[in-house]
C-alpha cells in the first residue's frame, strides 16, 4: 500500500511545480500555492497572525509555505490511498482540490479567468501522473504466474515513474527560476532607475546621533536588514512604466498620476522610523531609514478633498488596503508617496516602485506598499483590510523603548556592563530614557543627539559595578511633553503593544 501515497505525493509535486512554472507567464497571484496561502492570510484571525509574527517574526511567510507544503503532502498521500480503492474517487478528489485552488486564484484582486490557466495545466498533468503511477502500483501488487520476476519489474517501473515525476518537478522549479530572471522587468527597471535629486534635502544625521554601542541597532537601518511584514506571499513585480496612482472619491478633482510624472515633481527627503503594530514590547519589527518622495499633502491639495471626508483608503496592487486619517496626510508632517529608501530605489519587497510612509502611524494604517489607489472617503463608509479583522481603524504609534544589548539571558563578565538601546515617540520626540537594574533606583541614561521627532534615538548606559549573580534590567522613556511611557502591559491586538521592556541576564 505504500506505493499509493507515493503516487499521490508525486502527482502533487507535478501539479504544483508545473502550475508554478506556468504562472511566470501570468500574474504572480496566478500561482495556486501563492493564491491559497494569500487566501489563508485573509481569513487568519488577528490573534493567530500576532502569534505567528511573535514566534517567527519576518519568517512568518516561510513558516506558512512550509506548513502548506506539509499539509499538501499529507492530502496528496490521502488522495493516493483513496485511489487504491477507486481511480475515479482519487481523480475526483484532485479535481475538487483544484477547484478550491482556482477559487483562491480568482479571489485575488489582480487576477482574472486567464490566471486559471496555470492551475488547469498543472491539474491535467497531475491527473495524468496519478493515473500512470497508480496503474503501475496496482500491477506491482497483483499476483501473476511468475510473481517474482514480473513483480520486480513492475516495482522497478513504479520507482522509475515516481523518480521521473520528481525529476519533472525539479525541472519545472529550475525553469521557474530561469523564467523569473528573464521576465523580471521590475528588477531590471529598478536597477536601471536613477533617482532624481531631492528638491528639499534632509540634513545629515548630526554628530552624536550614532552612539556605536556594540550589539545595538544602527541609527539608519540598512535596506537588507529592514523588517518586512505584509500580506504579499509573492512580491508584486510592477514595471514602473505600467504603474499609475488613481486619486478619487470625495474630492473636487479626480486624477491619475504616472511614475514619470511623479519623478518630475518636487521630491523631498525625510528620515522616518517605521513600526509594525505587531511589534511586541522589546521587539525588532521597527527600523529607521531615509526616504525620498512627494508630500502627500501636496498631492491631496491638488485633489481638494470635500467637506466631511476624514479618511484616505489606500490600496496596493495585491489588494491590501489601509485606512489613514485624512488629517495626518494634510498637516505639516512629512507623509510621503515614497520612491526611494536610503539613497536607492525602493527594494521590491519594500514596495517598488511606490509606497506610502507616514510619521506617527503604525504601518497597517499608513505604510501601503505597491500603492495604486487613494480614495478620499469617510471611516463610517469604508473599512480597511485589517480593520475588518479586528484591528483598530486608527493606529497612532505608542511611545516605546527597548534594550538592544545585552540580550535576554546573556552571561556577562563581572565589572562593567554596557547597555544600549533605542527609544521613539513619533511626532513628539524623546526627552529622557531611564534604566533600572534589579529593583534599584531609576537612573538616567546617555541619549544620542536627536535628528527629528520622527526618528528613534539611541541610548547608552554603563553599569560600572556589575556584581556576580542573576539580574534584571528595565527601561522606560519620557516624551518631549513630559509624558511617561506607560507600565501597563498590552498585547499588539488591536492597536499596538505597551509596557516597559525588561530582560534577565547573569554576571559571572
Amino acid at each position: 500500500m505504500w506505493r499509493y501515497p507515493i503516487a499521490g505525493i508525486c502527482s502533487a509535486i507535478v501539479l504544483f511545480t508545473i502550475a508554478q512554472a506556468a504562472s511566470t507567464f501570468f500574474g504572480t497571484a496566478s500561482s495556486p500555492l501563492v493564491a491559497l496561502g494569500s487566501t489563508i492570510i485573509d481569513f487568519t484571525p488577528p490573534w493567530l497572525k500576532d502569534l505567528a509574527i511573535g514566534l517567527f517574526g519576518t519568517n512568518d511567510k516561510l513558516f506558512l509555505f512550509i506548513t502548506l507544503s506539509i499539509t499538501a503532502a499529507l492530502l496528496a498521500a490521502t488522495v493516493g490511498l483513496a485511489t487504491a480503492r477507486s481511480l475515479a474517487l482519487g481523480l475526483s478528489l484532485v479535481i475538487g482540490l483544484s477547484v478550491l485552488l482556482g477559487a483562491s486564484v480568482l479571489s485575488r484582486s489582480a487576477t482574472n479567468f486567464l490566471d486559471l490557466i496555470p492551475t488547469i495545466v498543472g491539474t491535467i498533468l497531475g491527473l495524468g501522473t496519478l493515473t500512470l503511477l497508480t496503474g503501475m502500483a496496482s500491477r506491482a501488487v497483483v499476483p501473476t504466474i511468475h510473481p517474482q520476476s514480473e513483480n520486480t519489474t513492475s516495482r522497478r517501473k513504479f520507482l522509475l515513474g515516481s523518480a521521473g515525476s520528481v525529476a519533472l518537478g525539479l525541472l519545472a522549479v529550475g525553469a521557474t527560476q530561469a523564467l523569473r530572471t528573464l521576465r523580471n522587468t521590475a528588477e531590471s527597471a529598478r536597477s536601471a532607475l536613477g533617482l532624481p535629486p531631492a528638491k528639499v534635502k534632509v540634513q545629515a544625521p548630526p554628530q552624536g546621533a550614532e552612539l556605536n554601542v556594540p550589539g545595538a541597532s544602527r541609527f539608519v537601518t540598512p535596506n537588507q536588514d529592514f523588517y518586512r511584514i505584509d500580506t504579499a506571499l509573492s512580491v508584486p513585480q510592477i514595471d514602473p512604466q505600467d504603474w499609475s496612482l488613481k486619486i478619487h472619491g470625495m474630492v473636487e478633482k479626480e486624477f491619475t498620476l504616472t511614475f514619470n510624472e511623479l519623478l518630475n515633481m518636487d521630491l523631498v527627503e525625510h528620515y522616518l522610523t517605521l513600526t509594525c503594530v505587531s511589534n511586541p514590547v522589546g521587539g525588532d519589527l521597527v527600523g529607521n531609514a531615509k526616504w525620498l518622495g512627494y508630500p502627500l499633502r501636496e498631492l491631496l491639495a491638488q485633489a481638494k478633498p470635500l467637506p466631511g471626508a476624514d479618511m484616505v483608503l489606500s490600496t496596493s496592487f495585491d489588494g491590501f488596503s489601509a485606512s489613514t486619517p485624512l488629517e495626518t496626510l494634510t498637516d505639516s508632517r512629512e507623509a510621503l508617496l515614497a520612491i526611494g529608501m536610503n539613497g536607492e530605489p525602493l527594494p521590491l519587497e519594500h514596495g517598488f516602485p511606490v509606497r506610502m510612509v507616514v510619521p506617527g502611524l503604525y504601518g497597517y494604517v499608513s505604510a501601503t506598499k505597491w500603492v495604486v489607489d487613494l480614495e478620499v472617503t469617510r471611516f463610517q463608509d469604508k473599512a480597511a483590510y485589517w480593520t475588518t479583522r479586528g484591528w483598530s481603524e486608527r493606529g497612532p504609534i505608542k511611545m516605546s523603548s527597548r534594550i538592544d544589548t545585552p540580550r535576554s539571558f546573556a552571561k556577562l563578565p563581572a565589572g562593567k556592563v554596557v547597555f544600549g538601546g533605542t527609544a521613539w515617540a513619533q511626532t513628539t520626540g524623546v526627552s529622557k530614557v531611564e534604566i533600572r537594574i534589579d529593583n534599584g533606583p531609576w537612573q538616567e541614561v546617555e541619549l544620542a543627539t536627536e535628528l527629528s521627532v520622527d526618528t528613534w534615538r539611541q541610548w547608552r548606559f554603563e553599569w560600572t559595578e556589575a556584581t556576580a549573580g542573576n539580574h534584571s534590567a528595565t527601561v522606560r522613556m519620557t516624551d518631549a511633553h513630559g509624558q511617561l511611557q506607560t507600565e501597563e502591559t498590552a498585547a499588539p491586538v488591536p492597536n499596538g503593544s505597551s509596557g516597559w521592556h525588561r530582560l534577565q541576564f547573569s554576571v559571572e
